[in-house]
């Protein structure tokens, strides 16, 4: 099996950590290999990012480090989206954060569409975290990783007094 990931968002937004969660779940907790490429603007907050990852059962297939055909797709800010649907096929899951992404934009792909944002701040009273709501969802749908999978891979990655803040988020997706 080969995932094609492709995220996009806004600084600020946790787009390259959402990549790496998902990539370090990936790679040290359910032993896929997997390759992950993250670009962004040079503002700190506002500017485009975008994390490329490719996931896959086989060394052979994470070789290129870009996502040429995303097998899922991520928008939580409406950046390019053109530039980004020569990406996209019929069957790609775009996951959009429908409080800044405009779902009729992605109405011939197979689109779940949340306002994850809003979702966060009414349950965690932070939106920083609408990207872990976006993994637990991903990762409900998909059956891609275990949620046990993805939360150590937190607990390694963020700093201690933000984990409880991020699982909880995480698990909110899930559920």
């Amino acid at each position: 099996m080969k995932w094609d990931i492709l995220i996009v968002g806004r600084g600020g937004q946790g787009v390259l950590l959402l990549g790496r969660v998902l990539g370090l779940s990936a790679t040290k907790y359910a032993n896929y290999y997997a390759v992950l490429t993250e670009s962004y603007a040079a503002e700190t907050r506002g500017g485009e990012s975008r994390v490329d990852l490719i996931i896959s059962t086989s060394p052979e297939d994470v070789k290129r480090v870009r996502v040429e055909n995303a097998d899922i797709a991520i928008f939580m800010y409406p950046f390019n989206i053109n530039k980004y649907k020569s990406m996209l096929s019929k069957t790609t899951l775009v996951i959009i954060d429908s409080e800044y992404v405009d779902p009729s934009l992605f109405k011939e792909y197979n689109l779940l569409a949340r306002r994850f944002s809003e979702i966060a701040e009414k349950n965690t009273r932070s939106r920083r975290v609408a990207n872990m709501v976006i993994l637990g969802k991903l990762i409900r749908e998909t059956k891609l990783l275990e949620l046990e999978q993805v939360k150590q891979a937190l607990r390694e990655l963020i700093p201690e007094n933000w984990v409880e803040l991020n699982i909880k988020a995480l698990e909110l997706g899930y559920s």
